[in-house]
């Protein structure tokens, strides 16, 4: 059985991460994570470039455009619903020019969905690339009578418009079909934008489907916005200009009557709100008060509101709500705990893949054959029940294939487990320190495993939705699927950044030695050059096969990083090639791979680049680097002079232990 107050927390912080929104048209999603400023080059280049689409929308339905010199270059792209005459596709793209520069105003990247078009800019290269995040789902106020019934036709018929829109070279991407139901016809749509293929066109409406249930489960019609494509399902044929006969999609809000509804449901909506907040409230200092009385739990869990944007819509009204939270409980990805124990064979130890701070991590075979990892959280473990619900919460938005992906959760009395995919080759750390398995790892292969890592963490701070700071990138929380390709691993010590916020502090360290970054280490400080550090950590030790912590080659270096640096110096950086590679691995490209090292494990937080910048040195065929300043733990014993630290001691930037900077 589910438990019911940590169950009814993590629906309370779902219900406030989803926002309510009663708006009428234009939707709009803004990036926080980067502004442009007033009269900026980056500006000037949005503002021509926005003046001109109009008048291509006469003629096209799709359309993509760059324009300027990187830095400030700006790519844009619009889509019109492909029903809509070229008339009113012009007339909606002027407007929604106009809309996203008043809803994000100086946002470097920005989305805006009219009526029957959307608009799309951004400072980075998105065209041809499929983006699932962020969507935004609206329905209508009306239910149907049999909720489970109708979603399976909706979803069989979506899914044969999706079909046919992969598989058709003729489709242009867009596709419109009929489904009966109980005497009436259900009407759906579906469009991508054009700059897609087929295939990744298939993967951005499987995913708008996939959202609906949560969004929309048991209205009569609805949509869901995407930055790359559109779908939407109507009782009436409203891709032939037929009416809404009910007047009641909940989005529309044009006229009087409308407006004045509107007003009612915003005023019930608020007080809902209000009502469930303040429950929320005095649950979360009811249960903070608890865990004081039994000693307390570092309080580092993520902000509800950190998400910010208030677009996608999961409660519409009070009457949808109590529907809402019954569905959001049965869709959330819930395992019982008899299932995973059968899963388990009871958590023997035969079936255990390893042993973390948190507690063991158990191999898993479902019913149906599916092999899974269950995270089970001890008693006595490291990681409190907040960060377990951290970690549930912030991995369901995030979607990229060089993070683990979690398949469900369980929660049942003192148990708390999380099912993730199986990765049978588990973790780097395992592979990469062990001199029998580490000949598997060719040098081509440790370049993918680096690139898929930097993309992963790229994805966190940047292209993701959230602003993400990992805290604990090692090489244990780097999992190795059946091709070795990298995923990134337990985001429980995740924080999220808001906005423009840069950095952050916290009274407990968390971490691992040998990868964690002075600045975190000495003061509690972190933000995205934290990461960069663990990340230069993991690429050194990738490249050289030993690891950073527990390393003493001599008594000049009581590091990986302080003997890199001490080699690099001295002209003789080759010597840390790993004698495994060392006949397919081309000395060139080595050293910048060791040079871009350096210049992520930098004292000084300031000097490392940031994970954008590193994903380009590592692709560029011939990069310009600069000059990497001396990383921490080594002053002692190879900037100053030879002046020696016992050997049982880890020299830091203040020749401080490792045991004087932990909390006891």
């Amino acid at each position: 059985m589910v438990d019911s107050p940590k169950l009814f927390l993590l629906l309370c912080t779902i219900f406030f991460l989803s926002g309510v929104s009663f708006a009428d048209p234009p939707y709009k999603n803004c990036s926080t994570s980067s502004n442009y400023t007033k009269g900026s080059s980056f500006q000037n280049n949005l503002n021509y470039i926005l003046g001109s689409l109009s008048s291509n929308a006469s003629i096209s339905k799709s359309y993509n455009v760059s324009y300027g010199e990187n830095p400030v270059r700006v790519y844009t792209l619009f889509m019109c619903l492909d029903y809509v005459p070229n008339q009113t596709c012009q007339d909606c793209i002027a407007t929604a020019t106009q809309d996203i520069l008043k809803l994000c105003p100086q946002a470097e990247e920005a989305v805006v969905w009219e009526e029957y078009c959307q608009l799309r800019y951004s400072s980075k290269n998105f065209v041809g690339k499929v983006d699932v995040t962020g969507k935004l789902g609206f329905d209508n106020q009306q239910n149907i009578s049999k909720p489970k019934e109708f979603e399976s036709e909706v979803n069989g018929l979506l899914y044969s418009l999706t079909e046919k829109v992969s598989f058709n070279a003729s489709s242009n991407l867009y596709a419109v079909g009929e489904a009966p139901f109980e005497g009436k016809t259900i009407h759906g749509l579906v469009q991508c934008t054009r700059d897609l293929s087929a295939s990744d066109c298939g993967t951005c409406l499987k995913s708008a489907i996939s959202y609906l249930p949560i969004c929309c489960y048991s209205s009569i019609g609805a949509r869901v916005l995407s930055r790359s494509c559109y779908l939407r399902f109507e009782l009436y044929a409203f891709y032939n200009g037929e009416p809404d006969p009910n007047g009641s999609f909940a989005t529309r809000g044009k006229s009087t009557t409308n407006k004045a509804g509107m007003i009612i449901g915003i005023i019930a909506a608020t007080g809902l709100a209000i009502a469930i907040l303040s429950f929320c409230v005095y649950f979360l200092r009811k249960k903070k008060k608890t865990q004081k009385r039994k000693g307390g739990i570092d309080s580092h869990v993520m902000d509800p509101h950190s998400f910010g944007q208030r677009g996608e819509t999961v409660f519409q009204n009070h009457q949808n709500f109590r529907r809402r939270n019954d569905k959001i409980a049965e869709d959330l990805p819930y395992f019982d705990l008899e299932t995973l124990c059968v899963a388990t064979k009871n958590f023997s130890d035969s079936n255990k893949l390893g042993q973390g701070g948190f507690g063991p991590v158990y191999k898993g075979v479902l019913s149906d054959g599916q092999e899974v990892a269950i995270k089970r959280l001890s008693t006595g473990s490291e990681q409190g029940s907040d960060e377990f619900i951290n970690e549930v919460l912030l991995i369901l938005k995030l979607q990229h294939k060089n993070l683990v992906r979690l398949l469900g959760f369980c929660l049942d009395g003192e148990e708390m487990l999380l099912v993730y995919e199986f990765l049978p080759n588990g973790g780097l750390d395992a592979v990469l320190f062990d001199p029998r398995q580490r000949a598997r790892l060719s040098w081509i292969k440790r370049i993918d495993i680096i690139s898929g890592i930097a993309r992963g963490i790229l994805y966190l701070h940047e292209d993701s939705r959230l602003k993400i700071i990992h805290r604990d990138l090692k090489a244990s929380n780097i999992l190795l699927d059946r091709e070795m390709n990298p995923k990134i691993s337990d985001f429980g010590m995740a924080r999220i950044f808001a906005g423009a916020e840069g950095e952050a502090n916290t009274a407990t360290i968390v971490g691992t030695y040998g990868y964690m970054a002075p600045e975190y280490a000495m003061e509690g400080i972190y933000s995205i050059k934290s990461d960069v550090f663990g990340f230069g950590v993991l690429l050194l030790e990738i490249i050289t096969g030993r690891r950073n912590a527990g390393f003493h080659h001599s008594k000049h270096a009581p590091s990986l990083l302080a003997y890199a640096w001490h080699l690099w110096n001295e002209g003789s950086a080759l010597e840390l090639m790993d004698p495994l590679v060392a006949d397919s691995c081309p000395e060139d490209q080595f050293l910048v791979y060791l040079h871009v090292g350096l210049l992520c494990v930098q004292e000084d937080a300031y000097d490392r680049p940031t994970m954008s910048s590193v994903v380009l040195m590592l692709k560029s065929q011939s990069p310009t680097l600069g000059q990497p300043q001396k990383p921490p733990f080594c002053v002692g014993r190879i900037i100053d002079n030879d002046h020696h630290v016992p050997e049982n001691e880890h020299c830091s930037v203040n020749n401080l232990t490792i045991s004087d900077i932990l909390p006891q």
